[in-house]
């Protein structure tokens, strides 16, 4: 199944519609070039809507939030849900300011997302409608780990249900989950936290697996979080001496581009429960 979301994403090419931080936009744009589908920047309200109607999915970055973007959201967000697309929203940073909390949460409130993705911080705080965040990081206080991966499965699970969408939480162990499944993804390496933007990346490539996957979106994002974790290792392992994190990026992406829907599969740790 790994292998026909791969493929699916490389067949169709799918165009999608990016409303992200400029931080990592330029990033967000390469790795949707690299998995095979197609970028889009668009933000000004004046558009929005009809960038949108010409996409296949609309990924949603908070990240670097300001008063002009957030109607701009709204109603991109709107005109995919008309058109069926394919939406995600990565709240970044959710809880380290007012505004972006209530904006999260009033996206949430508007919007009907097939997946909302983030760490297990910015997902906990959109839970609760309040929380505190080290800016864009997880608090290491939140970190899921084996003996605390029951619970945060079960919380995945019941969050999804309430929030109609799928709940994907990115760290050391991710998790993927719906109302009834989750998944568990052990791929990665820890030096994916040393580059910015790996998290903003993860999002809009999974929402280029989400437009190509409509069929089964749960295995979609679970096939995308596999497919970035082993290029995080992959790319690792092809790191010098004197290679760093800036060397890691564009490896990351050079892994992206290169993997074969056989290597995915090979690679993936995954398990359900």
């Amino acid at each position: 199944m790994l292998k026909e979301c791969l493929e699916n994403v490389r067949k169709n090419s799918p165009l999608i519609h990016n409303i992200t931080n400029y931080v990592t936009v330029n990033d967000c744009a390469n790795i949707l070039l690299a998995c095979g589908a197609s970028p889009i920047m668009a933000d000004d309200i004046n558009e929005v809507e009809e960038i949108t109607s010409i996409c296949n999915g609309l990924n949603i970055n908070i990240g670097t939030l300001n008063s002009r973007t957030i109607n701009s959201m709204h109603k991109a967000g709107w005109m995919a849900n008309r058109l069926s697309h394919a939406v995600l929203l990565d709240p970044v940073g959710v809880g380290a300011s007012e505004l972006r909390t209530r904006t999260a949460v009033e996206l949430v409130k508007n919007i009907k997302f097939d997946v909302i993705r983030g760490n297990i911080s910015e997902i906990k705080t959109l839970a609760n409608g309040s929380g505190s965040t080290r800016g864009v990081d997880a608090d290491i206080r939140d970190s899921i780990t084996e003996k605390n991966l029951t619970e945060y499965v079960k919380f995945a699970k019941q969050l999804s249900k309430n929030m109609d969408a799928i709940i994907a939480i990115s760290g050391v162990i991710d998790i993927v989950a719906d109302s009834k499944d989750a998944y568990v993804i052990y791929n990665g390496h820890k030096i994916m936290s040393k580059i910015t933007g790996s998290g903003c990346m993860l999002s809009a490539f999974t929402t280029a697996y989400l437009a190509a996957n409509k069929d089964n979106k749960l295995m979609a994002t679970v096939a995308a979080f596999c497919a970035m974790g082993v290029a995080g290792e992959i790319a690792q392992k092809r790191m010098g001496e004197l290679d760093g994190n800036a060397s890691f990026r564009n490896y990351l992406i050079d892994a992206i581009y290169n993997m074969t829907g056989e290597q995915l599969e090979a690679m993936a740790k995954y398990e359900k429960r």
